[in-house]
Parts: structure tokens; C-alpha cells; sequence
């Protein structure tokens, strides 16, 4: 008898599981049947019934050329399905950005929410009133006063770096250099805004890791789901890597609070040392004179940790590569260092103004290569774009900043390398929107002076002190992580310069 009533029990919840996920299955089903009639006037490419889009990415190095390709049979914006339930609208011209880029609407809760165990509700991630509170209590973080010291940083961790290269100086072989600045970038980041020269190369390898486990789990449509991810191999390579980073920023905030526990004013903390990040974190106060909370003070640190030195390392890696490559604009970029530095190895903050034409090369490999391929939005309320169609509210909106940045009808001969195009004539032709590596409109990035000025820094002390050349046998292949980076590594050869007449 017992066995029989275990078997009906274990029968009858058989069934209503079952139900249980017919329904849900047949909830889905009816919810993109909706997505496909709201989409209907914005066609897209062939997909799977299943898998939707999923399978045209390769992961070979492609795929950022596919969506470019894509583009060009549908112009302004295509819808794009990762598996049978998820739709985006995938928007890659600069008049149909300008509508999304220049809303506050919140960034998805597909992709975005895989990072919030890692880098918690920080500025990337946080909406409505939290976020403007923290982006108006973080924007003096990003003053001119606060950023002029950090050049000097920046500098300092740029010769520890080169120095290191000596080895590879004397090689004839090639060497990958993302690593590499990665480690440089992450050591200027603890140096600048939080005043730590500890060695964080654990922390490193852990932020390495969380990057490419969000990319895994985005790609992999059953990790989803939350207790499918935290039973997988992934998921506890996840938790593990999470806890080395948090415990990295707990210390580094709880050795601040006892360094500060008898100062509360900025201003008498300013006038013993500079200024840092984590200074002004600490310090907020709104107009109710209430703080940052110490769960909200660590978010902005681990977001700011990830955000200001894998985007940079981005950055750096491929405008390095871009100049490798374009041994003609390298020259007259180390012509233009050398005469800017006046004999000294090491940047200042006057110097940043004297190298416009190494600041276009910059730009343009911002361009060739952004940092955050692309971004998405959830829209709240319908959004009508500038040809008249609209999309639903719900709707995922992601922008292309690769596809905008390639657009044949936006740039001319898009895949070329030419600085020029950022002369200050040539810009004024272009939508403003046209170029948007740091995004743009209120929700753009708080940290892109930061960004820029290490990017210059770091450029020009490279150029003044190594010749750089392309491994023809070693050609990068793109892969668009949280950052972009390569499959087979950013690999070049160098050799000193000669300085001699």
C-alpha cells in the first residue's frame, strides 16, 4: 500500500510538473508570437525557429562582420533572435542611436543582470532615481582637479610596463601585449582612485574570468536560468572568481573607512594628498547630507574596477595594434611625442594637449575597434524613431556601437585607418552620433576623460620608447566580450627606438 501511494505521489507530481511546464512553455510562445507582429516593420535576417540567430555566430573571429554585413540589406535597424523567446532590435545608424542614446531608459535585464552578482546595482547597471542620485554624487570624482594628479600615476605604471618589454625588444618573434596592458591598466586604476600599490594580480585573473563567464553565460541559453547556472561548472567558477574580487574591495574600502574615520570634509582631506575615487565616494552627501550606503559604495568600486581598466586595456591594445599596422601615421605620432616631451620619457598633464595627431590615431582606432561593441536598453514606454516606426514598450533595443562605427553610409571607405577623419572640419560633417565609444547622451560614460588621458599617456610613452610592427602570421581575431577583445590574443613586435640624428 505504501508503495503504491509513493508511486501515485511521485506520478501526480510528474503530471503537474508536466503542466507546470507546458504552460510556461506555451506563456513563451505567446509572448513571441507579440514580439514578432511589434517587429514586423523591422525585418532581419533568416533565423532558426529554435536557436534564431544564435548558430551565425561562430565565435571564429567573424561575427562582428556579420552583423556589419547584415546592415547593409537592412538598413537603419534589423531584429535579431537568440533562441526561440529573446528578440533585440539591433539599431547601427547614428539616427536611430541619437532617439535610444538620448533617452534615460535602463539598460536590459537580459545581459546586464548576469553582471550584478560581480559588480552589484552600480551606475552600469542601476536605474531611475538610484541611478541619477549616484551619477550626481559620483560626477566630482571625474573633476579636472581630481584627474590632473593621476596623469603622473598613469605615467608611472605605463614605464613599469615598458620596461618589462625590454625582453621582448631584443626578440625577433612577436609577443601578446593585452595581457599585458591589462595587468598596467588595472595597477594605474588601484593607484589613481584608490591610492593602492598593492600587487592585485589575483584580483586580475578574477576580473579576467568573470568577463568571459557572463559572455558564457549570455551564449548559453539554458545558463538563463539561475539554478541551471549556480549547479554548472561555470556557475561555480562564477562564485568562486566573484569572491576573490569582492574580497579584494572590501579590504581596500574597509582599510580607507579606518584611514578616514576622523576626517569627514574633503577639503582637509585635500589639502594633505590628492584626491582619489574612493575619497569622494566615501565622502557623498546629497542634499539630505545622506551617503552612499556601504553596499552601494562597493558596487561603484567593483564597477568602476571593471569598467576603468578592461575598457581601457581594450582601448590601448588594439590603437597599439592599429599603429602597428600604419607604420606612416606611427612615425609622425612619435614625431609629435618626442617634440611634445621635450627630452623627458614620462607624460604631464600640459602634454596631453600637445599630441592632436596622436589623439586622432586614437579616435580612430576607437572607432575600428570600440571597447563595448554594443549596448541594450529596456524601453519603458513606446519609442518612436525618426523614419516614423515604433517599437513597444518591453521591447530590448541594443545599439551597435561596432555596426555604427562601420557603417558605409556614415563613413567613407569604413574599414580604412584614417586619423584624418577626426580633424575638427571633418568631424563638424558628422552626426554627433556617428562616433559614440563612450556612448552618449545622460547615460553616456563618467569615466571617458579617465579613459582618454591614460590612452594618451600610455600611446605616447610606447611610441617614444618602441618601434612597433604587425606579426603578418598572427592577425587578431575580434571577439566582442564585455570588452572587445581577441581570440588568438594582440600580438606585435618591437624594437627600440632610435633617437639618435
Amino acid at each position: 500500500q505504501v508503495t503504491l501511494d509513493s508511486y501515485r505521489i511521485h506520478h501526480l507530481v510528474a503530471i503537474f510538473s508536466l503542466v507546470y511546464v507546458i504552460l510556461k512553455i506555451s506563456k513563451l510562445i505567446v509572448k513571441r508570437n507579440e514580439w514578432i507582429r511589434a517587429l514586423e516593420t523591422f525585418p532581419g535576417p533568416p533565423k532558426h525557429w529554435l536557436f534564431g540567430h544564435v548558430r551565425e555566430f561562430k565565435q571564429d573571429g567573424n561575427d562582428m562582420y556579420k552583423v556589419v554585413k547584415w546592415g547593409e540589406s537592412y538598413p537603419l535597424a534589423f531584429q535579431m533572435w537568440f533562441g526561440p523567446f529573446v528578440s533585440i532590435l539591433n539599431i547601427h545608424h547614428p539616427d536611430y542611436v541619437k532617439t535610444i542614446l538620448a533617452s534615460t531608459e535602463p539598460k536590459d535585464d537580459l545581459s546586464y543582470r548576469f553582471l550584478i552578482p560581480w559588480i552589484g546595482d552600480g551606475l552600469l547597471v542601476s536605474e531611475g532615481q538610484k541611478w541619477f542620485r549616484h551619477r550626481r554624487l559620483l560626477t566630482p570624482g571625474f573633476h579636472y582637479d581630481v584627474l590632473k594628479p593621476y596623469v603622473k600615476m598613469m605615467a608611472d605604471s605605463a614605464k613599469t610596463m615598458l620596461d618589462k618589454w625590454e625582453t621582448h625588444s631584443k626578440s625577433d618573434e612577436s609577443f601578446e601585449l593585452f595581457e599585458h596592458v591589462s595587468l598596467m591598466t588595472l595597477d594605474s586604476i588601484m593607484k589613481c582612485a584608490f591610492s593602492s600599490n598593492t600587487n592585485w594580480l589575483n584580483n586580475e585573473h578574477a576580473v579576467y574570468e568573470l568577463s568571459d563567464l557572463v559572455n558564457v553565460r549570455f551564449r548559453t541559453f539554458p545558463y538563463h536560468s539561475e539554478w541551471i547556472f549556480q549547479l554548472s561548472p561555470h556557475g561555480y567558477k562564477y562564485r568562486k572568481a566573484c569572491n576573490v574580487a569582492h574580497s579584494h574591495t572590501e579590504e581596500i574600502i574597509r582599510k580607507r573607512k579606518e584611514a578616514l574615520k576622523d576626517e569627514k570634509e574633503l577639503g582637509r582631506i585635500q589639502a594633505k594628498r590628492n584626491l582619489d575615487f574612493l575619497d569622494i565616494l566615501l565622502c557623498a552627501r546629497d542634499e539630505d547630507q545622506q551617503g552612499l550606503s556601504d553596499e552601494a559604495i562597493r558596487a561603484e568600486v567593483d564597477t568602476f574596477m571593471f569598467e576603468g581598466h578592461d575598457t581601457t586595456a581594450s582601448g590601448i591594445s588594439w590603437t597599439l595594434y592599429s599603429l602597428a599596422c600604419n607604420p606612416e601615421h606611427q612615425q609622425i605620432c612619435r614625431d609629435e611625442v618626442i617634440s611634445a616631451l621635450e627630452g623627458r620619457d614620462t607624460m604631464e598633464w600640459e602634454d596631453l594637449s600637445k599630441i592632436p595627431y596622436t589623439t586622432m590615431c586614437i579616435k580612430e582606432s576607437l572607432r575600428l575597434y570600440p571597447p563595448v561593441p554594443g549596448m541594450s536598453r529596456k524601453i519603458t514606454k513606446p519609442m518612436t524613431f525618426f523614419d516614423g516606426r515604433t517599437v513597444p514598450e518591453g521591447c530590448l533595443v541594443g545599439t551597435s556601437i561596432f555596426g555604427i562605427h562601420r557603417n558605409a553610409t556614415v563613413w567613407e571607405n569604413p574599414n580604412a585607418f584614417d586619423p584624418l577623419r577626426f580633424l575638427p572640419k571633418n568631424s563638424a560633417k558628422r552626426s554627433p552620433h556617428a562616433f559614440v565609444p563612450f556612448s552618449a547622451g545622460p547615460r553616456n560614460c563618467i569615466g571617458q576623460n579617465f579613459a582618454m588621458n591614460e590612452m594618451k599617456v600610455v600611446v605616447a610613452q610606447t611610441l617614444k620608447r618602441y618601434q612597433l610592427t604587425e606579426d603578418p602570421m598572427k592577425k587578431p581575431k575580434m571577439i566582442p566580450r564585455l570588452v572587445l577583445r581577441s581570440l588568438n590574443g594582440i600580438h606585435v613586435k618591437i624594437k627600440p627606438v632610435d633617437l639618435e640624428p
